[in-house]
């Protein structure tokens, strides 16, 4: 028989068939209504499951999208040396490839969640069977049923479908399961699962996890760490917490147990994990050093400006983009700046006694949780931020985070129940109260030859208030401005030996103001003339107002204006410090000093890289074209210009900063001296007083400081700017004192070294400048053909002139007896060579 008669049998035999099944369903069709109704039935749910299919997956995100799925990741913070110092994080968050998770630790979730998941398809019909009766024996009685999901559909709920709990959403789970099964691999969707499952602790991922219960990375975890992460899924709020210790172990052991059974683990490997504790680390709040509070919190506001906070606001914010941030914090300069601020503020402190609490809580509700989410810490010796949770005449209690009471002592008149407060341990189980200084102030550190900050600190704590002082907080700089009135002087034609009236100055400001006088600091009357040196040394404010008129008060601000301290009004006042500034600006301006007045732009951001680490910004925005060339063609190396812009004449800000130097030496902030090293600056102090500044450094590192109540207020009559802030300065720098330079400031090209009289100004030949605290004679700076004239006084002149003369005539007679042709004496050729040298 041939094939195709073989097939013509085939296709009777088939059409046979279908004609008895036919004439039977239509006879059963007559005669059964039951037939016709399940028949019907039967039609029916076949139809509505199919347009149910289209209807749900119509709507449904592609599959595809996984492909280029991108997390939301935190952004990373970098130090000066490239070590993460923080990272800006709403969920910790870390990802890993197929290949670093640990074949233990995929078994492990394989046990605990989907066995079959290396041979299904997406969807485990057997676990739905039994997911479905759950479901139908628990209606009503407002218990979850188990989910019965597969890995693939726990993708797609956590990253496509979301959390509600539905038939709908679980239809969805299903279709969308399939889906992934048939655009990405085992090992892909395996990958993205490990990636994303969430774990408890703001964990999502087992890497994070490993870090948050553990302190580890995967590739460390043993047996029964790697079986604890396992049971997470399924409960993490509660497997995580120490009262459900128990359930947590009978669970990660159930896990061991499904691990032997599908031949992932042995049962001696097994049991000897079961025997193990749960090992939990405590919850941490901070996973860096706190030291750095400040510094990044300015960081973060500039990267939100920049890019935005969340994944609505672009492919690169704060808390979703993945972004890897350089900055400039220097972490030996941002501690010892952290250190020396507080130590300052304590010893103002010192003896003031309580000053009442941080903030309030309501007792009413409960005191923990309200406590925990104030998100207040201290990070201070043994300090820490609690809850007065009682208070019965001498007799208080405190409570802290983790739930814990202690008595509480050292107890203020109006302390309370419900003040947030901070206290130190007095022994093991009593703690007194302390007390955070309510003055405050800021501290900036930065480098002048660029511009980069290398500390920031805006207060005690920064976990006790963000609010930056350093950076946000405006306050008159008082005498810190100085420098700059004297630097527009220089500009107009004096020197540093010009001699300037430290006398009254009163300006009429017409009929309704009347008539304004200024002041020296403390009512000190004038000393008449004296050099401009001796007036910065010594901070006189009445030669300071004399400066700036005479120089033009215009001209001052254009130079306040040009270094960035800020735009005021051509009032004599701001040149005293009228004018409200912050600390950084100030430093900044003063780095420009120290640069020969040459000045950078301030920044904290070094460059910002994306989550592929393409560097998306940069501070530095000078543009080399030729410096990728693909070969040499021939010319010179290209050379990137200077970033830097001269806001001030070299030889001027080098007089100034040689000026500031005898501030440090002889003057207003004599007690840096002892630091012996070529140090810079001036103090500062507003009226009242209400600030007490000090802004100074080196050729290399440039710091300021002030110090003050947030809600300006009268420091008391003691306080200086020379004995609150400077020693701030001075504490700053003795402790990383090997990174100051030992070496002045060099003068640039054109500046002349000359001998005068440190008090009169006038120029010196016969004395040299000695090593005592205040010498006759000192060097001054001069521009060229600025320096005193080469004469004496007259008297002095004549003298000398005279003991000359008789000099050369007593030799001149010698010769005579010796020579026949005598030369005649010419008693004016002193006086034509300039006088005496």
């Amino acid at each position: 028989m041939t094939v195709g008669s073989q097939l013509n049998t085939y296709l009777d035999r088939a059409k046979g068939d279908f004609a008895v099944l036919r004439t039977h369903v239509a006879t059963r069709w007559r005669e059964s209504r039951l037939f016709r109704w399940v028949s019907g039935l039967s039609i029916a749910g076949l139809v509505l499951a199919i347009a149910a299919y289209f209807a749900i997956g119509a709507g449904l995100p592609s599959a595809d999208r996984l492909l280029t799925y991108q997390p939301p990741l935190p952004t990373m913070v970098r130090g000066i040396d490239g070590e993460i110092v923080n990272s800006y994080a709403r969920e910790r968050r870390v990802q890993l490839r197929f290949v670093d998770f640990p074949e233990q630790m995929q078994n492990a979730f394989l046990a605990a969640e989907d066995k079959t998941f290396w041979t299904h398809g997406g969807v485990d019909f057997g676990g739905l069977i039994g997911a479905v009766v759950d479901y139908a024996s628990k209606i009503g009685s407002g218990q979850r049923a188990k989910g019965g999901s597969t890995i693939t559909q726990q993708v797609a709920k956590n990253i496509l479908v979301g959390d509600e709990y539905s038939v709908t959403r679980k239809l969805k789970e299903m279709i969308l399961a399939r889906r992934i099964e048939g655009v990405l691999s085992k090992e892909q969707i395996l990958e993205l699962y490990l990636n994303e499952i969430p774990l408890g602790r703001q964990s999502f991922g087992v890497q994070a996890a490993a870090r948050a219960y553990f302190d580890k990375d995967v590739k460390d975890l043993a047996l029964h760490e790697a079986a604890f992460l396992a049971i997470l899924p399924k409960a993490p709020e509660r497997y995580g917490r120490a009262k459900f210790k128990d359930m947590a172990i009978a669970r990660r052991n159930y896990v061991l147990d499904q691990m032997v059974k599908n031949r992932w683990a042995t049962r001696a490997e097994a049991d000897a994990a079961k025997r193990q504790p749960l090992g939990l680390v405590p919850r941490r709040s901070a996973f860096y050093d706190p030291a750095g509070g400040y510094f990044v919190e300015e960081v973060r506001r500039r990267l939100i400006d920049q890019f935005g906070e969340n994944a609505d606001d672009g492919p690169n914010s704060v808390y979703s983009g993945g972004l890897w941030v350089r900055t400039s914090m220097d972490m030996e300069m941002q501690k010892a700046g952290r250190d020396a601020l507080r130590a300052g503020l304590l010893r103002y402190h010192a003896g003031k006694g309580w000053t009442g609490p941080i903030a309030r809580v309501n007792m009413d509700d409960n005191w923990q949780t309200q406590l925990i989410v104030s998100n207040l810490a201290l990070d201070y010796q043994d300090w820490k931020v609690g809850v007065v949770t009682s208070r019965s005449g001498e007799r208080a209690r405190i409570g802290f985070t983790d739930g814990e009471e202690y008595p509480l002592s050292g107890l203020p008149d109006n302390l309370k129940a419900g003040d947030v407060i901070v206290a130190a341990p007095k022994n093991k189980s009593e703690w007194v109260v302390r007390t955070v200084p309510e003055v405050s102030g800021g501290l900036v550190v930065e480098d002048p030859h660029n511009g980069r900050v290398l500390a920031m600190q805006g207060g005690f704590d920064a976990r006790l208030g963000s609010f930056n002082r350093a950076t946000q907080a405006e306050r008159q700089p008082g005498s810190t401005i100085k420098p700059f009135v004297y630097a527009t002087g220089l500009d107009q034609g004096m020197t540093p030996a010009t001699m300037v009236e430290d006398g009254p100055f009163c300006v009429w400001q017409g009929a309704g103001l009347g008539e304004k006088c200024f002041r020296n600091f403390g009512n000190e009357r004038g000393a008449g003339q004296q050099t401009m040196r001796w007036g910065l040394e010594q901070s006189r404010n009445l030669m300071t107002i004399h400066i700036a008129n005479d120089a033009g008060m215009e001209n001052v601000t254009n130079t306040f204006r040009r270094v960035g301290i800020g735009e005021y009004d051509n009032y004599l006042s701001f040149a005293l410090g009228a004018g409200d500034t912050t600390v950084a600006k100030m430093v900044n301006a003063y780095s420009a000093l120290a640069n020969l007045g040459k000045q950078y732009e301030q920044t904290v951001i070094d460059y910002v890289q994306d989550r592929n680490g393409k560097v998306i910004w940069k501070a530095d925005k000078r543009r080399c074209e030729t410096c990728n060339a693909p070969k040499w063609d021939g010319k010179a190396m290209p050379r990137l210009t200077d970033a830097g812009k001269q806001v001030m004449d070299a030889g001027t800000a080098y007089q100034v900063v040689h000026m500031l130097e005898g501030v440090v030496t002889r003057g207003t902030a004599v007690r840096l001296r002892s630091l012996d090293l070529p140090i810079f600056g001036k103090t500062g102090t507003t009226s009242g007083p209400t600030n007490a500044w000090f802004v100074g450094g080196s050729s290399d590192i440039v710091a300021g400081v002030y110090v003050g109540f947030d809600q300006p207020r009268n420091l008391g009559g003691w306080v200086q700017g020379g004995n609150t802030a400077g020693p701030i300065i001075k504490q700053l720098i003795e402790e990383t004192k090997p990174r100051w330079p030992t070496q002045p400031i060099k003068a640039p090209a054109g500046i002349r070294m000359v001998r005068v009289d440190r008090r009169s100004g006038k120029r010196v030949f016969d004395g040299w400048p000695t090593q005592e605290d205040k010498p006759a004679t000192i060097w001054e700076a001069f521009k060229p053909d600025t320096e005193p004239r080469r004469s004496l006084d007259r008297q002095t002149l004549e003298e000398k002139r005279s003991a000359a003369i008789a000099a050369l005539k007593a030799a001149m007679e010698e010769r005579k007896a010796t020579t026949a042709n005598p030369r005649r004496v010419d008693e004016t050729f002193l006086e034509q060579q300039g006088g005496i040298y």
